[in-house]
């Protein structure tokens, strides 16, 4: 069976979550994953989706390195791993310099090389269950743990979106985590990743490739794209990284005109100035036959792991992310 997870970061309650991972897992998915940013504890709510479930990996997308110290993040996965008996994927990232300072009171710089910190950090301390540490972002002068992992080495995916990062998963990482992609993204990544396991001696089809992708599906495909207009306004609005991403995908005019909208505090007008091209680059939109047609076109496209991540909100938010978990799940 091809495998495929869901993953989850606003719009329902823990409560929700977990029922909807417990649906997940009887359809055949293969692991459930939960963002970081606004939509609720990751690590509390996979610990209880863990206690609900028997098969599914459990997996973060992502934990920031800079919202949680080095040694939180691994007491935090050591946790969940050993409450699913072994089932968890740490899935680490920089998030972004506009929510990290504002919204955390954080500073933030080299984020690629605090995410590597990050990673030895919590591999050392897995391994050893002790750690002291000096690096150019990260320093530990000692921290111990005081009870036994599950594994004293669980698999670790970065996040990236431009190549630099791509590369140094190739060098160190189990997994990349892609998000947002167009079609071809798939092939380069494991260009940039080969570039990078060959500099490390390393076997580049180790490396597991994961895509994030916003997904709704409907029987009336208007809703759909309707559901993920506001999902792409936000991103490329307020998001310089990703702006950049929908300028080089080819839609740097509409990029630029929704940022101007977004910082000028045009919500509305930000999300109507979103165009269904735009939305079928990056997204997966459609009936449940054109969403199951989009997912297997990702995964010819040299993605490993497809993710949906169902866009929904409001009073009806579950039964909409459970009609798209549904409609997506494996045949």
């Amino acid at each position: 069976m091809s495998r495929i997870g869901v993953a989850f970061s606003h719009g329902l309650s823990a409560s929700e979550i977990v029922d909807s991972a417990q649906l997940a897992e009887s359809l055949g998915y293969d692991s459930v994953w939960m963002a970081e940013g606004h939509g609720g504890d990751q690590f509390a709510v996979l610990s209880a989706v863990g206690a609900q479930t028997s098969r599914v990996k459990l997996g973060t997308c992502i934990s920031s390195v800079f919202v949680r110290s080095a040694p939180t993040i691994a007491m935090a996965a050591a946790v969940v791993d050993q409450l699913s008996e072994g089932r968890f994927i740490l899935g680490l990232g920089s998030s972004h310099k506009v929510q990290v300072e504002p919204e955390h009171g954080l500073a933030y710089s080299k984020p690629v090389t605090r995410v590597r910190e990050t990673a030895e950090v919590v591999r050392r301390l897995l391994r050893d269950g002790q750690v002291s540490y000096q690096g150019e972002t990260v320093s530990i002068e000692n921290y111990e743990l005081w009870f036994q992992p599950f594994r004293p080495d669980l698999p670790i995916y970065y996040s990236a979106v431009f190549p630099k990062m791509m590369g140094v998963c190739g060098e160190e990482a189990d997994g990349l985590i892609l998000t947002r992609t167009t079609l071809g993204v798939g092939a380069e990544a494991r260009e940039h990743i080969a570039a990078g396991a060959e500099s490390a001696g390393r076997d580049p089809g180790a490396v597991d490739i994961t895509s994030l992708i916003p997904t709704a599906a409907a029987d009336n495909p208007a809703d759909a794209y309707d559901a993920l207009r506001p999902g792409v306004a936000m991103y490329t609005g307020f998001f310089p990284r990703y702006n950049r991403m929908a300028q080089e995908q080819g839609f740097g005019e509409e990029a630029a005109t929704i940022a101007d909208l977004w910082g000028r505090g045009e919500r509305e007008a930000a999300t109507q100035a979103v165009s269904d091209a735009h939305i079928d680059a990056v997204c997966i939109a459609g009936t449940p036959e054109r969403c199951r047609e989009r997912i297997e076109a990702y995964r010819a496209s040299g993605i490993d792991l497809p993710m949906i991540a169902p866009m929904a909100h409001g009073p009806n938010a579950k039964e909409m992310t459970q009609a798209t978990i549904r409609a997506c799940a494996p045949r």
